[in-house]
């Protein structure tokens, strides 16, 4: 989907301006705010990754900076935890004076913090997602655990955060430790994503859990595998955002409205405002066919020979098992690995005397269990029985209908 990014700039409770980035799709589905990380900015990776990411695929999504932080105007050393949900709240009220009041809020780190904080305070919020965010604000004090002593005397302190020189004040200090991150949770009826690292180092995956236990349903968790803590690798930051577009499309209306009955077998229609994206949906079901960026494609689901192959090593597959299952064969695995090219053979028998491209589809067919080498040998000869194989070596007549 075609979106701009432009400025978007509103004031907070104090009349600071704070800068902010929207994603404006030309026909957004829903709209988002993202919370940055402690000490980070709108302009940190993870967030502008996630946030474009989430564009191209129809969601608005404002970034912006906290008070006393990037392109924002305010001391940050007068800032706390408090004034980051006050500026998330300004945020909210600027987006529904603009636009529409957001219905999903997405926070990294102590920002997805703030955005538990703050949910069950939002009337039209209905999706709130976290990433790598802590259950409890205390944590954030071990960044500056050696200067501790010296807010304590002197009231403030000067402590390197990500490299850079930030002041710290004892009313933060203070702020922090009166939060109760995880109080009230248990009575919000929104739905919940937790995304979270196992190998995350700045905020343990024990702190995935306490939010996770603390909710009621609807809730998800979703391990990011080894993603680190600031989401650098841009391969996670975009299965982040499509984890995000799938998760809320249960959520949100105008997802749902989107969805045609379809009374046919199978209904396939182009994606408004993509080049090439497909959405294929059967009664019950839905996936996403495009081509890959190098082809000017969006690659948002595999292409069109993929699907193929995919139908024929599903269908191999499912009759392996089924065959196993009738024969009570104890069969562990099954894996169909398949490729597609077009060449000249010589020995093809109705080429006649012309030479001609013809399709060659090739099969790897992998299976473990426990049985003999002639079950084995079977096995494999079932295989090439399936129903799409068959459809694949026949003559097929296409009925094209136009209307």
């Amino acid at each position: 989907m075609s979106y701009s990014s432009k400025k978007f700039d509103f004031t907070n409770s104090e009349g600071e301006k704070l800068s902010g980035r929207l994603e404006l799709p030309s026909h957004p589905k829903a709209f988002a705010i993202f919370a940055h990380c402690f000490t980070c900015s709108k302009n940190i990776l993870a967030a502008t990754r996630i946030s474009k990411t989430l564009g191209e695929m129809g969601i608005a999504v404002l970034r912006f900076d906290f008070t006393g932080l990037g392109n924002s105007e305010g001391d940050f050393s007068n800032t706390n935890f408090s004034s980051n949900i006050d500026d998330l709240k300004s945020a909210y009220a600027a987006m529904e004076q603009e636009f529409e009041a957001p219905q999903i809020l997405i926070g990294h780190s102590l920002g997805g913090a703030a955005c538990l904080k703050l949910a069950p305070q939002l009337d039209h919020l209905k999706a709130i997602v976290t990433i790598g965010a802590p259950s409890d604000t205390e944590h954030v004090t071990e960044l500056f655990q050696e200067a501790k002593d010296e807010i304590d005397r002197k009231g403030r302190a000067k402590v390197k955060l990500a490299g850079r020189e930030f002041t710290i004040k004892k009313q933060f200090v203070d702020d922090i430790k009166e939060q109760d991150i995880l109080e009230g949770l248990s009575k919000t009826r929104k739905a919940f994503l937790i995304l979270h690292s196992p190998l995350d180092e700045t905020v343990s995956i024990e702190h995935a859990g306490k939010i996770y236990n603390a909710l009621k349903h609807p809730k998800s968790y979703v391990s990011l595998d080894k993603a680190d803590h600031l989401v650098s690798d841009p391969a996670d930051a975009r299965y982040i955002a499509e984890l995000i577009r799938t998760w809320v499309s249960r959520y949100i209306d105008d997802f749902q409205e989107s969805r045609p009955k379809v009374s046919e077998k199978v209904l396939v229609r182009n994606r408004a405002g993509h080049k090439y994206t497909t959405d294929i949906y059967s009664s019950e079901h839905h996936i996403v066919a495009d081509e890959p960026r190098d082809l000017k494609g969006d690659d948002l689901g595999m292409n069109p020979y993929e699907l193929l192959l995919s139908a024929l090593g599903a269908c191999t597959a499912m009759t392996i098992k089924m065959y196993c299952a009738r024969k009570n064969l104890d069969i562990s695995k099954v894996a169909v690995e398949l490729s597609h090219q077009k060449d000249y053979f010589e020995d093809c028998d109705s080429c006649g005397d012309e030479r001609k491209l013809l399709d060659l589809i090739t099969k790897k067919i992998t299976i473990e269990g426990d049985f003999t080498l002639e079950q084995k040998k079977r096995i494999y000869e079932i295989a090439e029985k399936c129903p799409v194989n068959k459809t694949l070596q026949s003559e097929v007549i296409i009925k094209s209908e136009h209307i």
